[in-house]
């Protein structure tokens, strides 16, 4: 998009709505410009009346109105920067909202693709900039523009010759704001990315803090800490070193202004053109002009900061799905939860190698298939595809004879639980987890699925029982309390498909026990799809898919392929845990 376009859009989905907001700061921004051009004007009465012509007569009444001017001034500006600190933050918020609302339902590929440090970045850095530019900058520009304007007419009304030499310093200080903002442009890009290196970082460092502490990393971690925090360091302070470029070139070109304007003064003055009460209110209004010129001349460069932070932000925005319901499509009907593969290839957009070839199978309504085969040989792709967490590149998977590509979504995934090798939970509270498959579930519910799931009892030793937060990811639950606190909001969803994914990671015992125990509660009559590490999978399986580079090898019983298939027999004695 270009600038004009970025300027609409902006304009049409985030200031519109605040347009009564942004006329009344206009108002009151007109109501500054009046008072600050009054107190340069009441300067000439001031000198002449009060201490020319000395009467007395308005020795109350002008010194009240320079009160009242200032007053007026004050209370307006404060207003008018609330009302816009208001605006600002609502599309803020709603900035934020667009963004979050397009992530959480983006494609799954398309997330896959870009660290989530940089989409903080995106959330945080980038949406700071285009708020400054839709509150700050727009506040500048009404109440600057016209504090700007009315102070020129009062150095009209005093002295026309004087005011037409200082209305030079307005283009050449245009002129210098144009060049510093195609530079501010490029650093504030740069100073994104910056930033969204270091998220990225900070998230992986707080990811892996353990890591770091055994392989006793921590020098390394500082240096590279100290690396980015340097070359964020420098791009922010280039982005500042820029804005304050203005000051030199501001005061210079005010101090030769004021230079000629002394100078030729004297010479109108010494003709009688000129007295000093309009002389000291033109000085007046021009040094009082010398802020809003200095604010207007930085807006530009506020201006290519946000635009530039809005052509990173929009596009996030407005990425489009390809994973999306058909026009009509209408919702899943579940019969006996059959899934049948037919001939589906499918391939990641960044492998460019196919990772599924012509794959053809089918997972028995209510029953436990197994997948099973070497790290990278498609069995993960093949539950993916099932949700449609991915879509194939070409052939069908049905479930009851419909198309899932011809389903609702919704309706589809309404009908899978997943339980993955990466128990994924949230920093909350152990009866929100649960509750995470079904917002509105009774006590009732909550403590039959945990006590299904066998997390009854090391809820109950808990201070807080259900009310006990987990922390980042259930880091102060052991693992098999996290897995089995999964597989009871897996309970919760009473799906009728299941797609599990097994813990490689050995257990004691007992734990084991109580985890396969729940699986079995969890997937009794169930459709279960599962990709087996443990030989009590593989045995209770009703059938086992043997994968290997993307291709069917071969299928059946555990016993007939282990006398059948040489390749399901190396498998098994070197990968499969007994």
């Amino acid at each position: 998009m270009n600038k004009s376009e970025i300027y609409k859009r902006l304009y049409e989905d985030y200031s519109k709505i605040y347009l009564n907001k942004i006329f009344l700061s206009a108002f009151l921004s007109i109501l500054v410009a009046g008072s600050t051009s009054s107190i340069a004007w009441l300067l000439d009465p001031a000198i002449k009346k009060l201490f020319i012509d000395k009467e007395q007569s308005l020795l109350i009444l002008i010194p009240l109105m320079i009160v009242f001017a200032f007053t007026t001034k004050g209370l307006s500006l404060y207003f008018a920067k609330a009302t816009m600190i208001s605006v600002g933050e609502s599309i803020k918020k709603k900035l934020q909202y667009d963004m979050v609302n397009n992530l959480v339902g983006t494609d799954t590929q398309i997330i896959d693709k870009k660290h989530s440090g940089k989409f903080i970045s995106n959330l945080t850095y980038d949406v700071t900039h285009i708020t400054n530019l839709l509150s700050n900058a727009i506040l500048t520009l009404f109440k600057d523009s016209l504090t700007l304007i009315g102070l020129l007419i009062v150095m009209f009304v005093q002295n026309w010759k004087l005011a037409l030499i200082s209305i030079i310093m307005i283009p050449l200080a245009s002129v210098s704001a144009k060049i510093l903002g195609k530079r501010i442009s490029k650093v504030t890009t740069e100073a994104q990315q910056k930033s969204g290196f270091l998220t990225t970082y900070l998230v992986e460092l707080f990811k892996n803090h353990k890591l770091i502490k055994i392989f006793q990393k921590e020098e390394y971690e500082k240096n590279r800490a100290d690396k980015f925090l340097t070359e964020l360091k420098e791009k922010n302070q280039k982005i500042q070193t820029v804005f304050v470029r203005m000051s030199p070139i501001m005061e210079t070109l005010t101090g030769i202004m004021i230079a000629i304007l002394i100078f030729y003064s004297g010479l109108l003055m010494s003709k009688g053109e000129l007295e000093i009460n309009n002389f000291f209110s033109f000085l007046a209004a021009m040094m009082l002009a010398y802020q809003p010129v200095r604010a207007l001349s930085t807006l530009n460069l506020v201006a290519n900061q946000g635009l530039s932070a809005a052509s990173r932000i929009l596009p996030i925005i407005d990425q489009q799905n390809k994973i999306k319901d058909k026009i009509n499509s209408e919702a899943l009907k579940i019969k006996n939860s059959k899934i049948k593969f037919s001939n589906v290839n499918f391939a990641y957009e960044e492998q460019g190698e196919q990772t599924l070839n012509s794959i053809s199978l089918e997972f028995e309504g209510g029953k436990m298939t197994s997948l099973v085969g070497h790290s990278g040989s498609g069995k993960s792709t093949i539950m993916n595809l099932i949700p449609r967490f991915y879509d194939r590149d070409s052939g069908d998977i049905t479930i009851d004879d419909q198309s899932i590509y011809d389903v609702s979504i919704k309706s589809l995934r309404n009908e899978i639980s997943l339980v993955s090798q990466e128990t994924t939970l949230f920093d909350d509270t152990i009866i929100n987890n649960i509750k995470y498959a079904k917002q509105h579930a009774t006590d009732e519910e909550i403590y039959k699925v945990s006590k299904l799931s066998f997390c009854e009892e090391f809820i109950n030793n808990l201070p807080n029982k259900y009310e006990t937060i987990i922390g980042e990811n259930g880091v102060r639950l052991s693992g098999g309390e996290k897995q089995r606190l999964s597989i009871a909001r897996a309970m919760m969803k009473d799906s009728s498909i299941i797609l599990l994914d097994e813990a490689t990671s050995s257990l004691d015992s007992e734990t084991e026990t109580k985890i396969q125990e729940a699986l079995k509660i969890l997937t009794k009559n169930k459709t279960t799809v599962v990709i087996a590490h443990r030989l009590s999978t593989i045995l209770n399986s009703n059938n086992i898919y043997l994968i290997d580079k993307g291709k069917i090898i071969d299928n059946g019983k555990h016993e007939d392929l282990l006398k059948n298939s040489n390749l399901y027999k190396s498998f098994y004695e070197k990968q499969i845990q007994k």
